[in-house]
């Protein structure tokens, strides 16, 4: 594979993620069929159908009215894609036009426009943002001893043994108070750091 065909195959991904980022923050699809609905809703009352030499004109009176019908409801697709605050406005908007469509413009366009518009205004109303999840901690896994996994609170430091023990003392002489020396008064005892002294 060239590096030219590589480079081509990342820019498609990326505008791919791209477009559906952007479609995932707003109501994509009733923006579409909204903008779809104003098509036929606009063209029918202006067509002529000609089926061999017989040619149907289906303007009506009223083809101003459906041609500001369909303008309108491109204008609320696009509102809906670029200006979702204002989404349930556009999508309840949409469902009168569609209604009014059905008096106007040949039965919302033989209902080819009026269904699109119906439910792609259902569809804004409907729709809502998306809130991102938050990370919350979980209850805290205890060890088979009964203490919390990682010691209590965040700032604690974990629990250290009781006393570390050298290679020469066994683990009983810490549990039981120090002799008292030969020649020595019984109120007296010896330390490590001040050599004998009066306990009081």
């Amino acid at each position: 594979m060239s590096a030219e065909s590589t480079g081509l195959s990342a820019r498609i991904r990326y505008w791919r993620l791209s477009f559906r980022h952007w479609r995932w923050g707003r109501p994509f699809w009733a923006g579409l069929l909204t903008l779809l609905a104003g098509v036929p809703i606009a063209y029918f009352p202006y067509a002529n159908l000609t089926l061999g030499q017989l040619t149907v004109r289906m303007a009506t009176t009223a083809g101003s009215g459906s041609l500001i019908i369909g303008v309108l409801l491109f204008v609320l697709g696009l509102t809906m894609w670029f200006q979702s605050a204002v989404r349930i406005f556009a999508g309840v908007a949409s469902i009168l036009l569609a209604l009014v469509s059905l008096v106007v413009s040949n039965f919302g366009g033989f209902l080819v426009g009026f269904l699109p518009a119906l439910l792609g205004g259902a569809l804004a109303v409907s729709w809502a943002p998306g809130v991102p999840a938050t990370d919350e901690p979980g209850e805290k896994a205890e060890l088979p001893g009964g203490a919390p996994e990682g010691g209590g609170g965040e700032n604690t430091p974990p629990a250290l043994p009781a006393q570390s023990q050298g290679p020469h003392e066994p683990a009983e002489a810490y549990g039981q108070p120090e002799p008292v020396h030969a020649g020595a008064r019984p109120d007296e005892e010896n330390t490590e750091e001040n050599g004998r002294h009066r306990a009081g």
